[in-house]
């Protein structure tokens, strides 16, 4: 198993080393030293990450590398961590949301989705990993907060009775490894990951149920959100708004029973609270 980090000497990196992991410095910005990092893999699980820029055009760059370099290394199975490109079911003329970096609705989804093409071109043996929202947010920037009548809140950009998939970031990892495992089977075709699907205020009631009291959930108006000055809210709140507005082709591309059988630890948003909700920290 070979690791591959920007820093080898970060904590992080050195911790994998401990578990066993060769660490292999690689950087998306240094093309010979992915080509180096990849040479004599069997296959790799490749990931991009647009929030360490927030930029659609530097994350293609990121791809095209990946792309290029897994081709001429001759890597036999990629994993690639994707999302779906949303301009496929809404055209940027479509006046709903607004267009963002002047050419995506989603960028951090369309980058990566658009990016699929680039595999496919460059002749890569690849399984396209549809990843979703992560369980984890609850930890972070989405943790219920105590309303002005005390009662603990969960806020988000995103309508009453939609659904909102789900995922512990860790099936992530697994998923991808019973996916290499796997093999050929997989090659050319694309997995869509989550270990659950729910609403809003069911994600607020199993909240309310770790946490020893009630949880509201509170829905903001897309065009409300956009407008509080929040880091990336745009982007955010175009977020919620395509999972909203396509419940059905997003929420539905991800099978759970299926999901399930390629990963048998995948974990439901129960699973994933029994472990973490001592972690919430609400105020």
């Amino acid at each position: 198993m070979r690791a591959l980090t920007r820093n080898p000497d970060s904590p992080a990196a050195k911790e994998l080393a401990e578990l066993g992991a060769e660490v292999v410095r690689a950087d998306f910005y240094d093309e010979p030293s992915v080509h180096k990092a990849f040479e004599g893999a069997y296959g790799a699980f490749l990931v991009t990450n647009f929030w360490a820029h927030g930029s659609a055009a530097k994350e293609t760059e990121e791809i095209e590398v990946l792309a290029r370099t897994a081709a001429a290394t001759g890597l036999r199975h990629v994993v690639w961590s994707t999302l779906e490109d949303t301009r496929e079911l809404l055209p940027l003329d479509d006046d709903r949301m607004p267009v963002l970096q002047g050419k995506c609705n989603v960028p951090h989804f369309d980058a990566k989705g658009e990016g699929n093409e680039l595999f496919r071109r460059a002749g890569v043996p690849t399984t396209f990993l549809n990843t979703t929202f992560f369980f984890k947010a609850f930890l972070q920037t989405m943790t219920p907060k105590r309303a002005e009548d005390g009662v603990l809140t969960l806020t988000l950009p995103f309508e009453d009775g939609k659904r909102l998939a789900g995922v512990d970031v860790a099936d992530i990892g697994r998923t991808a490894h019973a996916i290499l495992k796997g093999g050929e089977q997989f090659i050319g075709g694309t997995v869509g990951l989550a270990g659950d699907h729910l609403t809003g205020a069911q994600y607020a009631q199993k909240l309310g149920g770790a946490l020893g009291e009630p949880v509201r959930f509170q829905s903001v108006p897309y065009d409300v959100f956009r407008s509080l000055g929040v880091p990336a809210g745009e982007e955010i709140a175009n977020m919620f708004q395509y999972y909203g507005d396509f419940d059905r082709e997003f929420t539905g591309a991800r099978d759970l029973d299926r999901l399930r059988e390629i990963n048998p630890a995948l974990k439901s948003f129960d699973a994933w609270l029994a472990e973490n909700a001592s972690k919430i920290q609400v105020s």
